[in-house]
């Protein structure tokens, strides 16, 4: 292990593959995704309306943990810059002060979640069962959610240090114990009570919770300049706000998508329970199509991280128009998989016939979607990963905002194409962002915002193995 560490840190940015940082990655936010499905899928032996209330709750917590990513993804970009300057000791001191914050932000949202949870949810038209359900689940899940964000910047930091296979085990092991304690709880086998959706919630809660623990203990295994109790105690005002200037921008333009989402959903909530039903089976399935360009954008950014702070932009540019092209392939290849077998993987989540037919129509558009959301993804996270951070913001709330909530509506119900309108109007919006963020990255505009300065670069620091 010890030989592993001083290998990775030593090692030149352009020496980093991405195939080798990707895969465990690929399978770490597969693992991550499949959370929410096998909620959803084991769920859907209650009834329709009980996925649909765990749907509802799970895109608010999604929310919760993209605010949460303020903290996480601007702490992983500095980190990374750091590291590939060779300022390790600056790097172990950020990641202290990103723990602290990312907690303090956790336990508040917990608070906000069992407190207003409720109101909430009613303020998303959601009623009757649906509504008993969903405040069920959100009060369990989202009053934890603290746990998820000390795993959030625990798996964000040892990532950056190029130990993704670590992350990724850690993942498996957690969605491992959730399946069981889900089998356990929901059903009442092996002598507990069935508690149904709530079942499904405290499962959640205690996967998190066993997995926290190891997480925490992979954090002083791995890296080479161990957090000091200080670290996490001395706040630091200019790491704060180089976190911060990455990390608010970033996460406001994720907040914005998603509270998009939460408008689509209010829409579909007046076109009908099936249509309800069918918008959470097929995000489900559309999420596993983009999952691999996820992996590739997120290896790219810890490259690209690396990179920059190494002062090699030009070797950036190139790894990044690389990973484009190969996310798009896969992208492509696996979306025509699964419109060939739509009807088979609705039928995993329901036997209605109106549902499954619906949500066909909806996985046939996912083409167009996909192929958007990829390029999209790839490119607004090396821009991020090289410091340019607002821009993607910028044009985030342009097209968000301006295009997709106005032509949702027109294409919804002026139109009369439901669901189906939504899913196009989700497409416009991922394919101009995307074309907008390529040209950005061809201007090379983002190389004037390193956070690492070079001009003034300390010494490189030895590389010092955990004891």
């Amino acid at each position: 292990m010890k030989k592993k560490l001083a290998n990775s840190m030593m090692s030149s940015p352009n020496d980093l593959k991405l195939v080798s940082l990707t895969w465990p990655i690929f399978f770490e936010i597969f693992l991550f995704m499949l959370i929410g499905s096998v909620d959803i899928y084991m769920i859907s032996a209650i009834s329709d309306d009980a996925v649909a209330a765990v749907g509802m709750s799970h895109q608010m917590i999604m929310i919760a943990i993209l605010i949460l990513e303020v903290i996480g993804n601007g702490a992983a970009i500095v980190v990374a810059q750091y590291i590939g300057s060779r300022k390790f000791t600056e790097a172990a001191k950020i990641s202290g002060v990103a723990i602290t914050l990312n907690l303090m932000v956790g336990l508040f949202i917990s608070i906000i979640f069992i407190v207003f949870g409720g109101w909430m949810l009613k303020t998303l038209n959601l009623q009757g069962d649906i509504l008993v359900y969903g405040k069920t689940y959100l009060l369990i899940v989202g009053g934890g959610i603290f746990l998820q964000a000390l795993i959030n910047i625990f798996a964000a930091i040892i990532r950056t240090y190029g130990y993704t296979k670590e992350t990724m085990l850690v993942s498996l092991l957690m969605n491992i114990i959730h399946l069981v304690l889900n089998y356990l709880f929901i059903f009442g086998h092996l002598g507990f009570s069935e508690m149904g959706v709530k079942g499904a919630a405290l499962s959640n809660i205690f996967s998190r919770l066993i997995c926290l623990g190891i997480f925490f203990w992979l954090l002083y295994r791995l890296m080479s300049v161990r957090i000091r109790w200080t670290y996490y105690i001395h706040l630091s005002k200019e790491y704060i706000r180089k976190i911060l200037k990455i990390g608010v921008p970033s996460a406001v333009e994720q907040i914005m998508y998603q509270c998009c989402q939460l408008v689509f959903f209010f829409y579909t909530t007046y076109i009908g329970a099936e249509a309800l039903a069918t918008k959470q089976y097929a995000a489900n399935i559309s999420m596993f199509i983009f999952l691999f360009c996820m992996a590739v954008s997120m290896g790219t950014a810890i490259i690209t991280g690396r990179l920059i702070g190494a002062g090699e932009p030009e070797e950036a540019y190139r790894r990044v128009r690389q990973s484009l092209k190969w996310s798009m392939v896969v992208t492509i290849a696996v979306n025509i998989i699964v419109i060939i077998l739509r009807e088979p993987l609705l039928g995993l989540f329901t036997d209605n016939k109106a549902i499954i037919q619906l949500g066909s129509q909806i996985l046939l558009i996912s083409i167009l979607l996909e192929t958007g959301r990829t390029g999209n993804i790839v490119m607004i996270n090396s821009l991020r990963a090289a410091g340019d951070a607002k821009f993607p913001l910028y044009m985030g709330i342009i097209s968000m905002v301006g295009v997709s909530l106005p032509l949702g509506y027109i294409l919804a119900f002026q139109l009369d194409l439901g669901l189906v309108g939504i899913w196009i109007a989700n497409a416009t919006d991922e394919w101009i962002r995307s074309i907008i963020m390529h040209f950005r990255w061809k201007s090379r505009a983002w190389e004037k915002h390193a956070l690492v300065n070079h001009d003034h670069a300390e010494q490189k620091e030895p590389i010092i193995n955990p004891v």
